[in-house]
């Protein structure tokens, strides 16, 4: 008899935990609290636009998924760092057959649910989780449109709804779950800058770009509609934070001082600065992620973090896939596929959240310093030289399917050697010596 499962979230995680789960032969249902997007026009404003890498592809590839989201992605083999005064400087992610790929949130979540929905998938929508019975298991949902509660039994439940899941709400009210909540200081505004008149990208189309200011920056990933989805990154409080920009002329004073050649490209700024939503940003943890044999936690519901690895979807595309490799592994048996799925992936999930915070160090502080330019020539040239002794930790998290923890303990091998290249004198003049090389050597 086929397991039923039911997915609660149709959002990215759960749209492809649906294909995975169809690919097994259970009866799958998705059920969803927003309307349908494909049936309303969607709100800009709230997505930080998807930056999807190998664990990404990997995953949908898994299910035949990649050569559709091919379509709709844009290669970005490097990021663009924007100074104060204007000033271009490119950063190569990886070699230069290497990328990160920039991906329409709302389109590549359409993308998935219609596969899924071709596949078999039932997809019920304005339907709001608002009870769950854990030992049953027994669903409630309440129909925001017709206002009727329906009660749906299951074999497996799938909580794929966010970081403020109705599911892992549930879970914690069991003993020994552990959950905790930090959100940063730091809040997100998105903006757009229009294609031009001929409909084409206005600055560089194949490049994440940055400006980075320190305890602020603003990042911007293209469109295939020559259209930008850019992120100012901020404090919610002090100077130069969203509370301080309280006014069109503080606005305008502001990114003229700071972006200066970032404001003539949005003709709106003021408009749209005011017009869309401030939002905040925070790390969930929790412990374990699935109850008995028949409840798990995937996606934000279980990691969330905050975006600045660009590695929240490729994160939970990866758990669809490891739970479904559990599945083949364990031959179905649900107690050893959820009780491994937790162990495994939990320190990941704790990884990517540590790698997450250090990027934002990362990309709004040291893009634009010159000795961290420096430190990552040396970097590239002795993976080049060495790859099988030396993986820059970005390439790690972005283009391998190395587990996160591993490669945020690595990394941080890493930085502490590369403490002691800097400081030898005159690194500037030697850093591409047989010298420096051969200590690398030896120190790894």
């Amino acid at each position: 008899m086929k397991k039923n499962v039911i997915i609660v979230g149709a959002g990215l995680a759960g749209s492809l935990c649906a294909l995975y789960m169809l690919k097994r032969g259970y009866n799958v249902s998705v059920y969803e609290r927003r309307p349908d997007m494909r049936k309303t026009t969607l709100i800009a404003g709230r997505s930080i636009n998807l930056a999807l890498s190998k664990r990404g592809w990997t995953a949908l590839q898994r299910v035949g998924a990649s050569q559709h989201v091919e379509k709709i992605a844009i290669s970005m083999p490097k990021r663009v760092m924007h100074d104060i005064e204007g000033n271009l400087t490119d950063q190569y992610y990886g070699n230069k057959d290497q990328a990160i790929y920039s991906v329409p949130r709302g389109e590549l979540n359409v993308l998935l649910m219609n596969l899924a929905e071709q596949k078999g998938a039932n997809i019920f929508f304005n339907h709001k989780c608002v009870d769950i019975s854990i030992d049953s298991p027994k669903l409630n949902f309440l129909n925001s449109i017709s206002n009727e509660n329906i009660t749906l039994s299951c074999d497996l439940v799938v909580g794929a709804d966010g970081a403020f899941s109705a599911v892992r709400t549930k879970m914690a009210q069991q003993d020994n779950f552990q959950f905790s909540q930090y959100n940063i200081e730091h809040g997100y505004k998105e903006l757009l800058i229009p294609a031009n008149n001929s409909g084409k990208h206005k600055i560089e189309k194949n490049a994440l770009h940055i400006w980075p200011r320190g305890s602020f920056m603003l990042i911007a990933l293209p469109n295939l509609d020559g259209s930008y989805t850019c992120t100012l990154f901020s404090p919610f409080k002090g100077k130069d934070s969203f509370q301080d920009l309280d006014s069109p002329q503080k606005v305008e004073e502001f990114f003229n001082r700071v972006f200066g050649d970032f404001t003539p490209l949005i003709p709106d700024l003021v408009n749209q600065f005011f017009k869309n939503p401030t939002s905040s940003m925070g790390i969930f943890k929790c412990f374990p992620w699935h109850l008995n044999d028949h409840c798990v936690l995937i996606g934000d519901a279980a990691h969330a973090t905050v975006p600045f690895y660009g590695q929240g979807m490729n994160a939970s595309f990866e758990d669809c896939r490891i739970l479904d490799e559990l599945i083949e592994e364990h031959e179905g048996n649900m107690q050893e596929v959820l009780s491994t799925y937790s162990k495994v992936r939990k320190p990941n999930g704790d990884g990517l959240q540590d790698l997450s915070l250090h990027n934002f160090i990362v990309m709004r502080d040291k893009t634009a310093d010159p000795k961290f330019l420096l430190q990552k020539k040396i970097e590239q040239k002795f993976s080049k030289l060495y790859p099988e002794k030396w993986v820059p930790l970005y390439s790690m998290v972005s283009f391998t399917n190395i587990p996160y923890s591993d490669a945020w303990q690595i990394g941080m091998k890493q930085e502490k050697l590369m403490k002691k290249i800097m400081s030898e004198p005159n690194i500037q003049k030697i850093w591409d010596s047989d010298s420096i090389m051969s200590k690398m050597l030896k120190m790894t």
